[in-house]
């Protein structure tokens, strides 16, 4: 399988661009990439937790959907280590939309008879990513007062796998 581009490329917000026709070879996104994430909440959905701990982005930015589903499962291993699968709810709060393209360049012997270079260079689709504002909560986890600081080292681990520097910021819920 071919290796990923680095993410590097696609960081910058862009304006996402997915030119639809009624003509179908004027149509240039054919078809989105399936989604890496598989599971947006986890822990216990029906309880109602009296704090919640929140990931903010601190710059507006394009995360890949690879990264949000292994930021996911690196927070909630630590969450059902420490309390349990009821002892919390996880809840991813951003969704993968933007359509990440790639315009593949031919190189090696013959390759000018194949390549159009920057002729048609919408590129074809090579994955998803969430286009994010600075301050938008990515990961959402709400649980007891005191296990406050476990839920703050699960959100920790989940910002090291994010291309973008995070803030944890608590909240305290009013019935």
């Amino acid at each position: 399988m071919a290796r990923i581009r680095k993410f590097v490329a696609y960081r910058k917000l862009e304006r996402p661009y997915t030119r639809t026709s009624k003509y179908k070879d004027k149509a240039y996104v054919h078809a989105s990439p399936h989604k890496n994430i598989v599971k947006f909440d986890i822990g216990n959905l029906t309880k109602k937790y009296p704090f919640t701990v929140n990931l903010n982005v601190k710059s507006a930015l394009q995360i890949r959907d690879n990264a949000l589903e292994s930021a996911r499962q690196t927070s909630s291993r630590v969450l059902e280590k420490g309390l349990g699968q009821n002892g919390f709810h996880l809840k991813l709060r951003v969704y993968p939309f933007h359509i990440l393209r790639e315009n593949p360049l031919a190189s090696g012997a013959g390759a000018d008879r194949f390549s159009t270079g920057m002729q048609k260079a919408f590129g074809k689709p090579i994955g998803n990513a969430a286009q994010m504002k600075q301050g938008q909560t990515v990961f959402q986890v709400d649980v007891e007062k005191q296990h406050i600081p476990l839920a703050k080292k699960a959100l920790e681990r989940a910002a090291s796998k994010l291309p973008c520097s995070c803030s944890i910021t608590i909240i305290e819920n009013k019935a």
